[in-house]
């Protein structure tokens, strides 16, 4: 492992997606900064970089507050410059409308749209100094579409990835690389699972290409982060080749 004078930072560093993501950029050389409400759940993640090699600063991270966003990716820029910046909050909930409260709408927003705002406007004031730089979005189908019971997961969703367009087009010229990746599957995790089983019967998982591995969101951000300035994507979608769309 070839280790780089740089820092790329996980914001929603959970056990699935975020933390194949933090384990891919420090394999390849990073200093991984990564965050996530419960920072004891961190442990397995920083045993597994660790064993592998690589360096990991992990911490309890609420998205949503300001101050800590700032503080986070300060201290990751002061340990080395920040050069990614992940976020991958996700907030999928199902309520019917009627049963859709303030609390849960108000919630899903900050977790999914205004946290994400916090966490890019905070990486593009360390980057921009430098001249150059990499924040990219987790999105997903509800990123373009409101499903029945998505109201609220579908306007945070629709929200984040406005940000993510206005940013870019305001910090690529800037030689700030700003990517939105829209994931339009179910990926392989547990709650996944369940809530497959639940709605389509025990036979739900007998396709093994039917929903995401985690590693393959990882390898998506790592082919994004790999693009030459000349031919960068802003918006990628990805999916599983049985996958209906």
């Amino acid at each position: 492992m070839q280790k780089r004078n740089a820092t790329a930072a996980v914001i929603g560093a959970g056990d699935f997606i975020g933390g194949e993501i933090a384990k891919k950029f420090a394999a390849e050389g990073f200093t991984v900064f990564a965050g996530r409400r419960n920072g004891e759940k961190l442990a397995p993640l920083v045993k597994d970089i660790e064993t592998a090699g690589g360096e990991i600063h992990a911490r309890s991270l609420d998205a949503r507050k300001e101050d800590e966003i700032i503080s986070f990716l300060n201290d990751a820029d002061k340990h080395a410059p920040l050069e990614v910046c992940i976020f991958n909050i996700g907030a999928n909930v199902n309520f019917p409308i009627l049963e859709t409260t303030e609390r849960v709408f108000r919630k899903v927003w900050e977790m999914a749209c205004y946290s994400g705002f916090l966490a890019g406007r905070e990486a593009a004031r360390l980057m921009l100094p430098r001249g150059g730089g990499n924040i990219f979005f987790t999105g997903a189908t509800a990123s373009l579409r409101g499903g029945s019971g998505y109201a609220a997961f579908a306007s945070a969703k629709f929200g984040l990835r406005a940000v993510a367009q206005a940013m870019a087009r305001e910090l690529g010229p800037k030689n700030i690389h700003v990517a939105h990746l829209i994931i339009d599957s179910g990926v392989d995790t547990e709650w996944v699972r369940q809530r497959r089983l639940e709605a389509l019967g025990p036979n739900a998982l007998d396709d093994p290409d039917a929903l995401m591995p985690p590693s393959s969101v990882a390898a998506s951000y790592w082919q994004l982060y790999q693009q030459p300035k000349s031919a960068w994507t802003f918006e990628m979608e990805i999916r599983p080749f049985g996958e209906k769309w």
